[in-house]
């Protein structure tokens, strides 16, 4: 009988925990209803400027935070991905969720980050894009499969941030 009221208490215990991690979710969501629509992507993005990476969306967070998760629009969920990089923008493809697109004109940097979202990975092991939604800063994580073009991309976002198409 023991054992019984063991096992009872620790799946209260389980549902408890999934009770409050659905309710701190639902929450998130809905302090972050103010921002507005996530851009869709142009029927032209226009000449492909770098080669497409395979990898992990790792996820969107307020630049002032990178603990802080933006869950908005479906940007809070991981997934593979690939991104490519285009004269209109940056067009992540995610599994299972719709594309991201990034336009170029708000986009306002890149650089390599050891974390975000509350995932780390170590020195350099995330390509990090900031850009504007409306008048928030917001950073996305990418953790490409093959890290050596990295430099590559901050350059070149770097070097055409803000462009208008």
């Amino acid at each position: 009988m023991t054992r019984l009221w063991l096992v009872l208490i620790c799946l209260g215990l389980v549902v408890l925990a999934l009770a409050g991690m659905w309710l701190g979710w639902r929450n998130r969501e809905r302090r972050q209803a103010d921002l507005p629509e996530l851009p869709a992507p142009p029927a032209d993005l226009g000449a492909r400027r770098l080669d497409a990476l395979d990898g992990e969306y790792v996820g969107t967070a307020y630049a002032t935070s990178w603990q802080d998760r933006v869950v908005h629009g479906g940007l809070g969920m991981r997934s593979g991905a690939s991104i490519a990089l285009h004269e209109a923008g940056v067009l992540l493809e995610r599994d299972g969720a719709a594309p991201l697109f990034l336009p170029a004109a708000a986009i306002t940097g890149a650089r390599l980050a050891p974390g975000l979202a509350n995932k780390v990975v170590g020195i350099g092991g995330l390509l990090v894009i900031s850009w504007r939604l409306g008048d928030a800063q917001l950073d996305t994580g990418f953790r490409a499969d093959d890290k050596s073009s990295y430099p590559q991309w901050v350059r070149t976002i770097e070097t055409t941030k803000g462009a208008r198409t």
